[in-house]
């Protein structure tokens, strides 16, 4: 008997260790964009619902600032025609393709404006889950960058963790009215997420039929 009872608490022992093991997981990069060429974007979706809508996201201009990596034109872009004419208010969107993500997410991104001033440019981050490409559906507010806050005009880092479990998409968001808006740029999009380790959900099983095991001997 008290053999048995070393067995079951020596399980017990592996078990919590496995247990502490399965909690350290591995990253993996599951989108990394550079906007190298917007219009042969993979899985990306664009939705403007400016009132009027004007233009979509469109190729970075160099000539008004360069890329933050990659070519200069490597960026993507928005601005105050958004709205048709430069009359209205923006709501214009950038949806990422659907990503699997499993636990610890962190995104990343670069964004700047043009530096002329009298402009209040605003950039939301917003997350969704599921395939839905429709605005509606991405109640879950990340980060904003600019209106009251100023927005930046280097590019600068932003970088947001959270916890999602599940498919999903983010959605850049370029918003306001047309007249108080300017120009935006987005570039080096980045989503890293946890992946558990494949060795350790085995090592996972195999304590658990040691476990098993000791219980059996415990009864015989």
């Amino acid at each position: 008997m008290k053999h048995a009872k070393t067995l079951c608490a020596a399980a017990a022992l592996s078990l919590a260790a496995i247990g502490s093991a399965a909690a350290q997981t591995s990253r993996v990069q599951v989108l990394n964009e550079g906007f190298e060429n917007i219009g042969g974007l993979t899985g990306w979706t664009q939705v403007n619902n400016s009132v009027p809508a004007g233009n979509a996201w469109f190729q970075g201009n160099a000539a008004i600032f360069p890329a933050q990596a990659g070519s200069a034109d490597s960026y993507a872009g928005a601005n105050f025609l958004s709205a048709a004419g430069g009359n209205g208010n923006i709501d214009n969107w950038l949806i990422t393709p659907t990503l699997t993500l499993s636990g610890l997410t962190d995104i990343s991104f670069y964004t700047r404006h043009a530096a002329d001033p009298g402009f209040s440019d605003l950039l939301e981050v917003r997350f969704a889950y599921g395939d839905s490409s429709n605005p509606a559906d991405f109640d879950t507010l990340i980060t904003a960058v600019g209106n009251t806050g100023g927005y930046p005009t280097e590019w600068a880092l932003f970088d947001t963790s959270l916890a999602l479990e599940g498919p999903g998409r983010f959605a850049f968001r370029y918003a306001g009215p047309a007249d108080l808006s300017g120009y935006v740029g987005l570039d080096s999009v980045s989503v890293v997420t946890a992946v558990p380790e494949p060795a350790t959900w085995m090592l996972l099983a195999m304590g658990l039929g040691g476990l098993g095991l000791a219980r059996r001997r415990v009864q015989s």
